[in-house]
């Protein structure tokens, strides 16, 4: 089921509390990513830092955190780059119903 969400120009939610688990994967679904549990961590994670700092991390900030959670294995830009592709800070602060990292092109 697809249900109508309302994003800015890159996707974007403009509301941020319209972010559930279904329209994460829908975000996920457009961005051409099928969420994995890996995917799911990684997504919590932000979730809880935006929660603290209300802001998204940029990269630097993204890979400390989650190298401070799940370890070294998953908490490196290789990995977080395999799992979101392009940006990896910008994709998953998109999938994850929050704001574009300010400094991501």
């Amino acid at each position: 089921m697809t249900t109508s969400i309302n994003v800015d120009n890159e996707g974007f939610l403009k509301n941020l509390s319209d972010w559930s688990p279904d329209v994460a994967n829908q975000i996920a679904n457009n961005e051409g990513i099928t969420l994995s549990d890996d995917h799911w961590e990684v997504i919590t994670i932000l979730r809880e830092f935006y929660l603290t700092y209300e802001i998204s991390p940029a990269m630097r900030i993204f890979v400390k955190s989650v190298k401070e959670q799940l370890g070294e294995r998953k908490g490196n830009s290789i990995h977080l780059l395999n799992l979101f592709p392009g940006s990896p800070a910008k994709i998953a602060s998109k999938i994850a119903g929050l704001p574009k990292p300010t400094n991501c092109l």
